[in-house]
């Protein structure tokens, strides 16, 4: 028998949140999959930006019913709606999740949270806890702290998730994953990732420090539920809400954050990979040298360095994973293994005994050197939308490409590159059962965040 959350309980549910206890069992409602004659209840949470994509992507799913939607800013929720009506659907409208998730508990099966990354755990684990099934844009959360929790929620309350990683279910990324376990490069010595997309890096180029002084938000914006549990910050155009809040630490998680997990995803997979042994990182020296950028901001390049533990696709008893973006590319030796110019952007390279997997971000893969490799099929894989995936498993109750009890640990490792941003040029030790970095407390303290005191429904 179902049992209702009630609106006091819900609260009792969001107030958690404050606090470390972000894993606390709280009643909830468990929503019954949708009969394979009926149409799943869907709920999108963030309408604006990569929420517009992903808005649509929920319209177009047959056996799908978008019954409601929120966003912050009500322009954006105007353009939302306009979108679902050219559709054939009129979803009920909110500028708080909070609000969507209390009236619509008994009406919706799975949720969708598009917003921005220090928003993600919260939202996802209300949503959990009110036994919604939960797709959640990557990065999967904003600290560490956050990612184990939400890990363990998905795993405890049994609902299917899905991470925004959509490249993972193309055949790019999948051959990739197949390629990696067979061992079609012989065993692994070496992994480098980049993200150096030309004119990516004005993205985060801001003039000057954080504003002290803001303006009053437009009547459209609903500015403390855009702040959910981020710090007191005035509102100021053109700074955070639309686009450059990935780039300040407050809000988002960086360009690691941003693009790491798509292009972690085939090799997190393909190899096994679990918690990292250490992680170093070197960034550019002019935000390494201010004070007032590195306290709010994140730099414009830097380079991750993570020591894995070896495996039986590996070489050694350890794997070196690196990662480079911004002006900070692969190694002349990385880039020479592709004959092509120029060498992809946005990519991973598997750097076996044998030769090379050279994947760019939402393409297919290669083998390098090509001669060599001639001889070696794809394997038959049928396209996949990652979207529809996540709804269809809702409703038939399979296992997504990308559900969190997966990505969840890489997600961490990737945040761990986040950390090492702030105390650049030291290896840290990581020790994952405890959570600790031993010996290195200024760093720890990076691994979680003390949210906003008084944010409440």
């Amino acid at each position: 028998m179902k049992r209702k959350l009630t609106r006091r309980q819900f609260v009792r549910t969001t107030g958690v949140m404050a606090t470390a206890a972000l894993i606390t069992p709280l009643p909830f409602t468990r929503q019954a999959r949708a009969a394979a004659n009926e149409k799943l209840s869907h709920a999108c949470i963030g309408v604006g930006g990569m929420g517009a994509h992903d808005l649509g992507q929920f319209l177009s799913h047959p056996r799908t019913q978008v019954v409601a939607i929120c966003d912050v800013d009500e322009n954006i929720l105007k353009a939302g709606l306009a979108a679902a009506k050219g559709r054939g659907q009129e979803p009920r409208i909110y500028t708080d999740w909070r609000e969507l998730l209390a009236k619509e508990v008994d009406k919706v099966d799975s949720i969708n949270a598009t917003v921005p990354d220090h928003s993600h755990a919260i939202v996802s684990l209300n949503a959990m806890k009110a036994g919604k099934h939960v797709y959640c844009q990557k990065p999967l959360c904003h600290d560490v702290a956050e990612v184990r929790a939400v890990t363990k929620a998905s795993m405890k309350e049994g609902i299917v998730t899905q991470l925004g990683t959509q490249h993972a279910s193309g055949n790019g990324d999948r051959t990739a994953v197949h390629w990696m376990r067979e061992g079609v490069v012989g065993k692994v010595k070496r992994v480098v990732l980049c993200s150096n997309r030309p004119g990516a890096i004005d993205a985060y180029r801001l003039v000057g420090p954080r504003p002290d002084k803001g303006q009053s938000p437009p009547a459209n914006l609903h500015w403390d539920v855009w702040l959910g549990n981020a710090p007191e910050r005035p509102y100021a155009p053109g700074i955070y809400h639309q686009a450059k809040w990935r780039a300040w630490q407050d809000f988002g998680t960086g360009w690691l954050g941003d693009i790491g997990c798509h292009v972690f995803d085939a090799v997190w997979k393909g190899l096994g990979l679990t918690a990292p042994k250490t992680v170093h990182a070197q960034v550019q020296e002019s935000w390494k040298e201010s004070a007032p950028r590195r306290s709010d901001t994140w730099p414009q390049s830097d380079h991750i360095t993570w020591v894995f533990p070896g495996s039986k696709l590996t070489e050694g008893d350890d794997l070196t994973v690196e990662w480079f973006d911004g002006l900070m590319f692969p190694p002349e030796d990385v880039q020479a293994l592709y004959p092509k110019k120029p060498y992809p952007e946005e990519s991973s390279i598997v750097i076996g005994t044998e030769g090379a997997i050279l994947l760019g971000n939402g393409r297919m893969p290669v083998l390098l050197p090509g001669e060599k490799f001639k001889e070696i099929s794809r394997p038959p894989l049928t396209p996949r939308n990652h979207y529809h995936h996540f709804l269809d498993a809702c409703v038939d109750g399979t296992k997504t490409e990308s559900y969190f009890a997966q990505t969840g640990p890489m997600t961490e490792a990737i945040l761990l590159g986040t950390v090492a941003i702030r105390v650049p040029d030291k290896t840290l030790q990581w020790d994952a059962a405890k959570m600790k970095f031993p010996g290195a407390p200024e760093a720890e303290r990076f691994l979680s965040r003390t949210y906003r005191e008084g944010w409440s429904v």
